[in-house]
């Protein structure tokens, strides 16, 4: 049995959903389909998600919602249209949306989480009837109907353990797909809430472990997971295999095709991603899976760059010998409810990687107050041009010359690096880099890559011939 997630940019339109129902039906092992929002259709437009951020805003600010609210149906509308479903779906939906905007909740955190879930509750409804209306046997289950609970804040929820247990005992008709919508669950009180990043992917991903499916096929709008963003170079090699380890490094650091969270519970019970492209979808894709499972042939698997980042360095003579200087300095942090992603330190400096996205100006004001009245550092600055290069690839470590090799190739394009930090998992080199030369510093490490690679093969080349 399969879990088959779909993207945003798979739902987009009738023709690209009538793709994706193709490929549920082609393969009688792909029993569980998950539902994003529908995507943009083409570049400019607007997401589903982003248009229920505005119904929302209205909704809280108490101005007319129904403009807004037209337009997220005519999306739904239009894809009605191309299948020639009953418009009784789309009244039932105008209900609906009506109905969320006159309701109460704890919260204005949790009414935008509700607002922002009801993409895939849409979708999801929608996709079941269309495929209904071919006399497919679908029907739409809900997270509710699956015993899914989360824990956490209404728009960062965590699945709990337990859901995987009653996920498992949900009984499924011979021969039917279930059709689920992703992003959101709810709370032990009966809220809605949603995932913060990669939200259907997740979902994807605890159905997977729940049903202890043999394969978790992604499909989104690219054929493979490549070794760095196309975007920043032209036709890069494409990615076979993955291990977890090196997806969630890679997805952590830039890569967007699949969330460094969302791999989480397929990791936790060995089972396989396929992340493959729903416009070709005869297309190998990539697979991700155990070490175990992986053979790679080269030493560098892909190269991404963050510029998601700050830097905060502090420099203070003999901060080595100074016994609770990091644990003050965290309290600070915690007091402004911000977390740092690494700490490259030294005996008389230390550097606090921060996420931008959790740092006001008001924040960012109160931490440096903070620290130099409680710390007095000697020194100190904010990095805002700061990203985050990292290299990651199982083979790393065999390789003894290869971190000389990637600094003369940066180097040789002019770029310097301000941090050097090797993770303990041995398979992950970061960098921090000026962020105006991110995309200088992928294509030089890239690059070399390449070179490398080809003398890896040609060298298993003279081994066989020699054996």
């Amino acid at each position: 049995m399969k879990v088959v997630k779909f993207g945003g940019s798979s739902l987009a339109t009738g023709p690209q959903l009538e793709k994706a129902i193709n490929i549920v039906t082609a393969d009688a092992d792909r029993r569980i389909m998950v539902v994003s929002a529908p995507g943009k259709r083409q570049s400019g437009d607007t997401k589903v998600t982003d248009l229920l951020s505005k119904l929302a805003d209205a909704v809280v600010d108490g101005t007319d919602t129904e403009p807004v609210t037209e337009e997220i149906l005519s999306r739904y509308v239009d894809i009605a249209r191309y299948f020639g479903v009953p418009t009784d779906i789309i009244d039932r939906l105008r209900r609906h949306l009506g109905d969320m905007a006159a309701r109460n909740y704890p919260t204005t955190d949790y009414l935008y989480a509700a607002f922002m879930a009801q993409g895939e509750f849409m979708n999801a409804q929608l996709v079941a009837e269309v495929m209904a209306h071919q006399d497919i046997n679908a029907r739409f289950v809900g997270p509710r109907d699956l015993g899914i609970t989360v824990t956490g804040e209404p728009r960062a929820a965590t699945v709990t353990d337990d859901s995987y247990a009653r996920i498992a005992q949900f009984e499924l008709h011979p021969d039917e797909i279930i059709v689920v919508p992703g992003f959101f669950a709810y709370d032990k009180d009966g809220n809605i809430a949603t995932f913060a990043r990669g939200g259907s992917d997740i979902t994807g991903s605890i159905l997977a472990r729940g049903f202890n499916v043999d394969l978790y096929e992604n499909f989104t709008d690219v054929s493979s997971v490549y070794a760095v963003d196309p975007h920043i170079v032209k036709h890069p090699r494409a990615i076979r295999t993955l291990t977890y380890r090196e997806m969630r490094e890679l997805a952590y650091s830039g890569f967007s095709v699949f969330n460094d969270e969302a791999i989480i519970p397929v990791i936790q019970a060995g089972i396989r991603v396929n992340v493959k492209n729903t416009n070709d979808p005869e297309a190998r894709g990539t697979f991700i899976a155990p070490t175990k499972d992986v053979n790679h042939h080269h030493h560098i698997t892909g190269v991404a760059a963050n510029r998601n980042f700050v830097g905060l360095y502090l420099h203070r003579y003999l901060i080595n010998t100074q016994v609770g200087f990091t644990l003050h300095l965290l309290q600070i942090l915690r007091k402004y409810n911000v977390s740092y992603e690494h700490m490259p330190s030294g005996i008389d400096d230390l550097t606090l990687i921060i996420d931008k996205g959790q740092l006001s100006p008001d924040k960012k004001r109160g931490i440096t107050a903070d620290i130099k009245a409680e710390i007095a550092p000697d020194q100190l600055d904010w990095f805002d041009d700061f990203a985050v290069l990292m290299i990651v690839g199982e083979g790393l470590y065999a390789q003894n010359d290869l971190l000389a090799r990637i600094m003369v190739s940066l180097a040789d394009a002019g770029i310097a690096p301000t941090m050097i930090n090797q993770g303990a998992s041995r398979i992950s080199i970061m960098l921090g880099v000026p962020a105006e030369q991110a995309d200088d510093a992928v294509r030089a490490v890239y690059e070399l890559s390449c070179t490398h690679h080809s003398e890896v093969t040609q060298a298993n080349k003279q081994q066989v011939s020699l054996d």
